[in-house]
């Protein structure tokens, strides 16, 4: 009860950065879905060619490695967090976290823009099995890591500006810590429903495409 009245505070104290986060991100959405339809015929249609020649490999693999999918989605997850977390240890990196949150919308609007542009209700079938899953998880994941990444930077500031050095920073460091490693742990869920879920409903869809076309 304690730890569930220490969250519902933390966000209602802080509510105003992870608002912000939140149309940082969409935002990014809203941009990377303007970039399809700002593109020439011709860019798009290159990138297409490139997009069925990966479905056509796609469709005719018997076998999916799903460990080394897996151990490549995890660690990308976890790369991505560490940085967030360095990112926050330190006031200058703040404008770097706001670009990875956009950067992160901006290529999920992009990507199930183009499905849809390109292939319509399939294409969005497409993206509703190859992006959505993982992405209902490892979303908000990013929008917490990068929310915390703001919240502890700022922190530091504040005791910068206040000159008030005497008031310890362990725990507050301590606590973001712990929840880092916590939404590690979490983005390994999301790499597993990518590896042994997503991929093998996507190569499924894709088979069924072909053999419809």
């Amino acid at each position: 009860m304690y730890t569930q009245k220490a969250i519902w505070t933390h966000f209602k104290e802080h509510a105003t950065t992870y608002v912000f986060t939140i149309i940082l991100f969409l935002t990014g959405i809203i941009f990377g879905a303007f970039i399809v339809n700002s593109m020439h015929f011709v860019q798009k249609q290159d990138l297409f060619f490139y997009l069925e020649k990966f479905f056509g490999q796609l469709a005719t693999e018997d076998f999916l490695n799903r460990i080394d999918i897996l151990k490549s989605s995890f660690a990308y997850h976890v790369k991505y967090l560490i940085f967030i977390f360095i990112l926050g240890l330190s006031i200058i990196g703040l404008p770097l976290v706001w670009i990875l949150l956009f950067l992160k919308g901006l290529v999920v609007g992009f990507t199930v823009g183009f499905l849809v542009n390109q292939l319509g209700m399939k294409g969005f079938l497409i993206a509703s099995i190859a992006v959505a899953p993982q992405n209902l998880l490892i979303i908000p994941i990013y929008l917490i890591a990068g929310s915390l990444s703001m919240i502890f930077s700022l922190t530091l500031f504040n005791k910068l500006i206040s000159r008030k050095f005497s008031q310890p920073i362990f725990r507050p460091f301590a606590q973001y810590l712990v929840v880092f490693l916590f939404l590690i742990v979490i983005s390994f869920l999301a790499a597993t429903i990518e590896a042994f879920i997503t991929n093998e409903a996507m190569q499924s869809l894709i088979k069924t495409y072909y053999t419809s076309k």
